[in-house]
């Protein structure tokens, strides 16, 4: 009786293993396309990604980079002071989104453009994504608000 006790132990903890990494496996693949890492624009440049790779990309929108062209695709420029990458987008662009502003875009980066997807913009005067005001620090260009 002592044996079948253990026994049944043991196999109650080994279906509960199996069943753990079943459903932890079943979460990594749900969350694949879930997942988009953030890039400054010198990443990009130092090392491209592939273009299936969806990220986000962020950093100031170039002066005079802003060239809206027929319907609604709009192209322009995000720098992060060290580098620039070119950037396509169809859509409407936030209210706020303007030259000079701070931007981050979600998309994939195809032949040595990228094609956002989503564009957010800052939404008051004092506001940055962390991940920006990081990257432009990183290359000495950040200016906090005020000074």
């Amino acid at each position: 009786m002592k044996g079948l006790k253990k026994k049944r132990r043991i196999q109650i903890i080994a279906v509960a293993a199996v069943a753990l990494a079943v459903s932890t496996g079943l979460i990594g693949y749900a969350m694949r396309d879930g997942i988009n890492f953030f890039r400054s624009p010198s990443q990009v440049a130092a090392d491209p990604p592939r273009p299936t790779e969806v990220f986000r990309i962020g950093g100031l929108v170039e002066d005079g980079s802003l060239v809206r062209g027929q319907g609604e695709t709009i192209s322009f420029r995000v720098t992060d002071g060290g580098a620039s990458v070119p950037v396509a987008y169809t859509g409407v662009l936030p209210d706020l989104f303007d030259e000079g502003q701070g931007m981050v875009g979600t998309g994939r980066y195809v032949d040595g453009v990228f094609q956002a997807t989503e564009i957010l913009a800052k939404h008051d005067e004092t506001y940055m994504p962390k991940d920006v005001i990081d990257a432009l620090k990183e290359q000495g260009v950040y200016e906090a608000p005020g000074s």
